[in-house]
């Protein structure tokens, strides 16, 4: 009898343990960006639907829950620039815990993965809450300076931007260390918890800094890169991704150069909202690499991607500013 209740008692711990165990697991998964239930899934198909420069407008954020439903997303990436622009930048922070909070709980409540980063429009100073609200929910990954794994997919993002005249300087870096600025618009700005601070002579300041090709290469690298997708704001050079609507094209040569050097399998840009409109290209091949600029003015502009049959379309819905 006693040997009988030894065995039962080992099977109860032995059960307890696999438990335990099983839990530890599905932690794990989640944490370290593998969902266990949907791994095969993204071995074999993975559907992403991409965004970029919504400026904090609310009812584009509304419908990108629809769009993504509709397109069965099992991704969503937010190329950045996500805060409002408005002439209040410092209270930027009231629309991540106002509405992006809320958002963001939509997305992980369907199970969708959403890999985004602030651009160079939002304020460095809200990184922190920008990070803290992402970390509430397993689906959402700050992916900026950073490598995600979902399957057999590597995503990496990066947020610097090359320099530009306008004044807000949180994000910007030369381009390659023989940069020649461009004429500003007035005294560079940098936040700070006292408010904007004026950088009198940007120009020498921007050379303490790292340059753009400084910052890719301190990117963390895939492991394989013909499976990895770059997620970077700044668009490259030369591809036609990058045209001003003054007909300037203002790209990075060092971003051009990264990806004709690694190929990558994807590489999301932005930044420059009209440059589809204006050099009439939205995708470009670099090598083996495509890169794709959506664009972002009026219509709720995004782009679905299939990786396994590698169509990708350009979609506008029709709103409101």
């Amino acid at each position: 009898m006693h040997g009988l209740m030894r065995r039962l008692r080992v099977a109860e711990i032995v059960a307890l343990a696999l438990l335990y165990w099983t839990h530890f697991l599905c932690v794990l998964a989640v944490n370290s960006g593998l969902d266990i239930d949907n791994k095969e899934q993204f071995e074999s198909n993975m559907r992403i639907l991409f965004i970029t420069d919504l400026h904090g407008y609310i009812w584009k954020y509304d419908r990108l829950l629809e769009a993504a439903q509709e397109f069965e997303a099992d991704v969503i990436i937010n190329g950045g620039d996500m805060l409002p622009k408005t002439e209040n930048l410092l209270a930027q922070d009231q629309f991540i815990t106002d509405y992006l909070d809320n958002h963001f709980e939509k997305f992980n409540d369907a199970r969708i993965y959403y890999l985004c980063c602030l651009g160079n429009d939002d304020l460095r100073i809200f990184d922190s809450l920008f990070e803290e609200t992402c970390n509430k929910y397993p689906y959402l990954i700050n992916l900026a300076q950073r490598k995600f794994e979902i399957g057999e997919y590597e995503f990496v993002g990066m947020n610097w931007v090359v320099d530009y005249p306008f004044r807000l300087k949180d994000r910007c870096r030369m381009d390659t260390q023989d940069y020649k600025f461009q004429e500003q618009f007035g005294t560079g700005l940098l936040s700070t918890q006292h408010g904007l601070e004026e950088i009198e002579d940007w120009f020498a300041y921007a050379k303490t800094l790292p340059t753009i090709e400084d910052e890719l290469e301190k990117l963390v690298r895939p492991m394989n890169l013909e499976q990895s997708i770059y997620v970077i704001h700044m668009p490259p050079y030369k591809l036609g991704l990058d045209k001003c609507a003054k007909g300037v094209e203002v790209g990075s040569k060092a971003i051009y150069t990264f990806l004709q050097t690694y190929q990558p399998k994807l590489s999301l840009h932005g930044h420059i909202h009209e440059s589809p409109e204006f050099s009439g290209k939205w995708y470009a091949q670099l090598g083996n690499t495509i890169c794709i600029q959506p664009g972002q003015l009026s219509p709720f502009t995004y782009v679905t991607i299939d990786l396994q049959t590698m169509q990708f379309d350009r979609h506008f819905i029709e709103g409101y500013d």
